[in-house]
């Protein structure tokens, strides 16, 4: 596990925000995440995975972390290739940042990454439009309650350095 701590400004005020990373094969917060994603699931009625599924994804995955005083309010699993196989912010702590530091932690390893969207969460969509993901192709049945997903890619091979000015110029001139 990888461990950082920075200063983090949200709404004017300073906020300590630890950055952590499960390697693959690690599962050190496999239970902090299924737990932060079932509060979602609860929530807003997205995200539904058997624990089985979501456990060994996240073992094989590369997880980043953000961790606010000890607890959990972020994580993005990144597979080898580059596919965010999950994605998640507390409800309560949305339109601070911390989804933006997720996908920059994830376009580090990789010239572009890719996820999967719900067609009907359009906040989840508007999230990755505004950071510049395109849509590739519709998915019909795609989830495993027939829900149709929108295949989405961010990057086209371009150089580290020119993915991140473009990500960051988007994300301030976006805000």
């Amino acid at each position: 596990m990888e461990l950082y701590r920075s200063c983090f400004y949200t709404s004017g005020v300073s906020v300590n925000v630890e950055t952590r990373v499960d390697a693959p094969g690690s599962a050190e917060h496999a239970e902090a995440a299924w737990d932060l994603k079932e509060r979602i699931r609860e929530h807003e009625g997205v995200l539904k995975q058997r624990r089985t599924f979501f456990v060994d994804a996240y073992r094989r995955a590369k997880d980043h972390l953000l961790f606010e005083d000890g607890e959990l309010v972020g994580f993005a699993s990144v597979r080898r290739d580059g596919y965010i196989l999950f994605l998640a912010v507390a409800p309560e702590r949305r339109g601070e940042g911390y989804g933006k530091r997720l996908v920059a932690a994830a376009l580090q390893d990789h010239n572009s990454i890719s996820c999967h969207a719900r067609a009907t969460n359009e906040s989840a969509l508007s999230f990755y439009e505004h950071l510049g993901f395109e849509v590739q192709r519709r998915i019909t049945g795609y989830y495993e309650d027939g829900g149709d997903a929108y295949y989405l890619r961010l990057g086209d091979g371009a150089t580290l350095r020119e993915k991140f000015a473009d990500f960051f110029r988007r994300s301030v001139v976006g805000e």
